[in-house]
């Protein structure tokens, strides 16, 4: 996690989002989607927004989409670059929704499970069920947040946006000691660029959420309150 500097504008940005959960007003655990595509920031974000919360007293679950994939060997019936592929066959929505987000919204017995997949070991997991108080906060990361199968979850959603080739940058550094520069630049531009693409394309997330957090520099972030 970047260390947050006291009175800059990520710790404004950061106070700013803390409120838009404070100010939501239901009878269940409050849900926030941290969406944006790979390499942005967003995980960091969603990490510095759950340190805030529990700052000022909240109960938090810490959760994100990595935890709710597929195994490896049902993620790339269209090849290993397939954006399509990245798009529609890489995440247990159906899991998603069964195991963490139904329960803790309205109706829900808020008995709920953060995981249902470890990609260390690619392996399908069924932990025990926890129960989370009423007036605790979702804070969950992920690509593909807005898609139809969650769109009616969330009850706060953040947009996190970068450059395209500040992403590109941002993973080839993140993932030079496992893969070399051509490897990742040929992941990121036949497989996870055109899936965001295809993304923005058919679901428009942009119309969706309450903010977008422009994050190219990241203590410097830019963002923007969006009605919907």
């Amino acid at each position: 996690m970047s260390e947050v500097r006291p009175g800059s504008r990520r710790v404004e940005l950061l106070g700013r989002l803390a409120e838009a959960v404070g100010s939501v007003d239901v009878a269940h655990p409050v849900r926030v989607a941290v969406d944006g595509p790979p390499a942005t920031g967003k995980t960091t974000l969603a990490d510095e927004l759950a340190v805030v919360l529990r700052s000022q007293g909240r109960h938090v679950i810490r959760a994100t989409i990595d935890d709710f994939l597929f195994p490896r060997a049902r993620r790339y019936p269209r090849g290993e670059y397939s954006a399509e592929g990245c798009y529609f066959d890489t995440h247990d929505w159906a899991a998603l929704n069964r195991a963490l987000l139904d329960p803790l919204g309205p109706g829900g017995d808020r008995g709920f499970r953060p995981t249902v997949y470890d990609r260390a070991t690619d392996t399908v997991l069924s932990p025990p069920s926890r129960t989370a108080p009423a007036d605790a906060v979702l804070v969950f990361d992920g690509v593909f947040l807005m898609r139809p199968e969650l769109i009616d979850r969330w009850e706060l959603r953040i947009l996190v946006s970068t450059a395209i080739e500040t992403t590109v940058d941002r993973a080839v550094i993140r993932e030079r000691r496992v893969s070399s520069r051509a490897e990742v630049e040929r992941r990121w531009r036949e497989r996870y660029i055109p899936a965001q693409q295809l993304y923005f394309d058919t679901v428009r997330p942009t119309d969706h959420v309450d903010f977008v957090v422009h994050n190219d520099e990241p203590q410097k972030p830019v963002w923007e309150a969006r009605a919907r």
